[in-house]
């Protein structure tokens, strides 16, 4: 398995302790993995079940298998005190991503960004965040930034990255 991505396990203390996290498309949970293990309880949320079942008895997490893309936004409504994202976008539903987190809580995200079609997949536009994009959203949003980070990156393969850690208000 791949380890956990450095970026989010450097963030993860910002999360409220004991608070909920949901892990969104999780793959093979290398992230929920970490969280439960500092004591949050994880939803773990993916489209590939296989995956899932890998997740099956882990102290500490609850999967569902999801599709996050289709019409229906399948968590609406729903709150947690941190949300994890590493290597996904689907702009479409940006938005409901940031409604996801509960006052006071944690956004932490990682993905591709534009410039990644040199080292490999994701090449597709779509996919890859704009240069400062995620930073826009934040700041849109009136969110409090605790980290940013974007360009190279060597882990867990060379690629060019953008990254978050943020906070939403509490009111």
């Amino acid at each position: 398995m791949i380890p956990p991505s450095p970026w989010i396990a450097r963030h993860l203390a910002a999360i409220p302790a004991g608070g909920c996290v949901l892990d969104l498309a999780c793959g093979r949970g290398r992230h929920a993995r970490l969280l439960a293990a500092g004591n949050h309880p994880v939803l773990a949320v993916d489209r590939d079940s296989a995956a899932l079942a890998e997740l099956a008895g882990v102290p500490g997490i609850a999967t569902a298998c999801l599709d996050l893309e289709g019409d229906d936004w399948p968590l609406a409504g729903r709150r947690f005190a941190g949300v994890v994202v590493a290597n996904y976008l689907w702009r479409p539903r940006l938005a409901e991503v940031f409604a996801l987190v509960e006052p006071g809580g944690v956004l932490i995200y990682e993905t591709f960004m534009i410039g990644n079609a040199a080292y490999g997949k994701p090449s597709n536009p779509d996919f890859l965040l704009r240069p400062g994009e995620l930073r826009a959203a934040v700041d849109a949003a009136g969110w409090q930034e605790i980290a940013f980070a974007e360009g190279y990156a060597e882990v867990p393969k060379p690629c060019v990255r953008q990254a978050i850690a943020a906070r939403r208000p509490l009111t």
